[in-house]
């Protein structure tokens, strides 16, 4: 299996995660709201990585790799959310706090190799 691939399938698993752990959030209106900001942040990393393993130029590779760097980001800021909002104790988030750092590293090195590439592409 190739990088990509993997990817592709750690973002989908972390997706899946996020799920079940919206699941069990309660079901009050904030939990609700938090919860699909989460859902929706999560799902869309999976989805546009996706994308951007389809990209058909490295310009709209590196954009598609930006979009998947916010989301990422904005899936960590409500995770850290639920833990200050007292939502979940932080032991609950740990394995997918963490999933997501490792994520958002490597997205984001990416990132900068793919903008750098276009870059001096351009000079």
């Amino acid at each position: 299996m190739n990088q990509a691939e993997a990817l592709k399938q750690r973002t989908t698993q972390f997706a899946l995660r996020i799920l079940r752990l919206c699941r069990a959030l309660p079901r009050t209106d904030e939990g609700r709201v938090v919860s699909r900001q989460l859902l929706r942040s999560a799902t869309s990393v999976a989805a546009n990585y996706r994308a951007v393993c389809r990209a058909r130029s490295r310009a709209e590779f590196t954009s598609r790799l930006g979009v998947v760097v916010e989301e990422m980001d904005e899936t960590a800021f409500w995770m850290d959310f639920l833990i200050q909002g007292e939502f979940l104790p932080a032991e609950r988030l740990d394995g997918l706090r963490k999933e997501a750092d490792e994520l958002l590293a490597i997205f984001a090195a990416s990132q900068r190799t793919a903008k750098g590439r276009q870059s001096s592409m351009n000079k």
